[in-house]
């Protein structure tokens, strides 16, 4: 399979296959991000990082992923760290920064921003989320722990709770699992249920995925719950935001109802959707997921520069 070269601003651009075979290239990367291998087949490479929202695992992850590789980084972590405070449309700092690095990383709060800075870029361009749209590589994180924790993707019971509507990453992920054949229930009030239109397309590709509104209902025949911020920030309305902040949380009297087996994840930060009572439990995956945030984009930076990564750590 060929990814040099390649943009990543949906998980719609690729396929299942290639998708195992990111995850596949992902399982190898565990003794470099945990420092107790080195490897320097990106060296001489150079990663911007370009985020006009912030960010701590994304940002972090993937700058630790380019540094383990043995490449460099460079970019901003907030936007007053640039000339976008003068005006400099999102179009010109991309054309300079492509000319600065190999790969350009990007995060912004407008949906849509990704796929624009794609055209303007000679460089590969990876979206670190962009809106309440798309974070393609937050998805193949989620579905490295999911395989991982679980032996497989198909035929899994995956319950996904809270902001729907604004959350990118339940967005991503909903389709990737719908293409992997995963059973989907989605809980949220009707107010931030997750949009029709992805319910639509999410039908369209074979998938009949359950909406409700109550996680008690539906807790005990969950493998996988996937649990996301009410994001405060994306509300048009604080009203709104009042309306349904606090109304679901996950703690040890509501895994009583569940599988001895079932993952709890969440992409962070958390508020108080979690309680911190459940990060003692074998259910809590979150903490190791954002871990793999990092092997899983050292394997994807690896197959998007190295013509030579044929999988294996060198």
């Amino acid at each position: 399979m060929d990814f040099v070269g390649k943009d990543v601003v949906s998980i719609k651009d690729f396929s299942e296959k290639e998708i195992e075979h990111i995850l596949d290239c992902a399982d190898k990367m565990a003794p470099l991000a945990d420092g107790k291998s080195k490897n320097t087949s990106l060296e001489g490479k150079v990663l911007a990082s370009l985020f006009y929202e912030p960010s701590t695992r994304t940002r972090l992850s993937f700058e630790s992923a380019m540094l383990r590789l043995g490449g460099a980084t460079m970019g901003f972590a907030e936007p007053t760290g640039s000339s976008h405070v003068k005006g400099e449309t999102i179009a010109d700092t991309i054309r300079m920064a492509a000319s600065y690095a190999d790969v350009i990383v990007l995060r912004h709060p407008n949906e849509g921003a990704a796929k624009l800075a794609s055209q303007f870029s000679s460089k590969p361009e990876i979206n670190a989320g962009d809106g309440a749209g798309q974070h393609p590589t937050q998805t193949l994180l989620d579905l490295y722990t999911i395989r991982n924790a679980k032996g497989k993707l198909k035929d899994l019971n995956i319950v996904l709770l809270g902001d729907l509507k604004y959350g990118r990453t339940v967005h991503s992920l909903s389709y990737a699992l719908a293409m992997f054949g995963a059973s989907l229930t989605f809980i949220a009030p009707n107010s931030i249920q997750m949009p029709q239109e992805i319910v639509n397309h999410l039908t369209e590709m074979g998938s009949e995925p359950a909406l409700s509104d109550s996680i008690l209902d539906n807790i005990s025949d969950a493998d996988v719950l996937y649990v996301t911020r009410i994001q405060k920030e994306r509300f048009p309305d604080e009203e709104e935001y009042r309306k349904v902040a606090g109304l679901y949380r996950v703690d040890n009297n509501l895994l009583k109802n569940a599988k001895d087996n079932l993952i709890v994840m969440h992409p962070l930060p958390r508020v108080d959707e979690i309680a911190p009572e459940v990060d003692d439990t074998p259910h809590a995956l979150y903490f190791k997921q954002a871990f793999n945030g990092v092997l899983v984009r050292m394997a994807l930076l690896s197959l998007l520069l190295d013509p030579d990564f044929d999988g294996g750590v060198k």
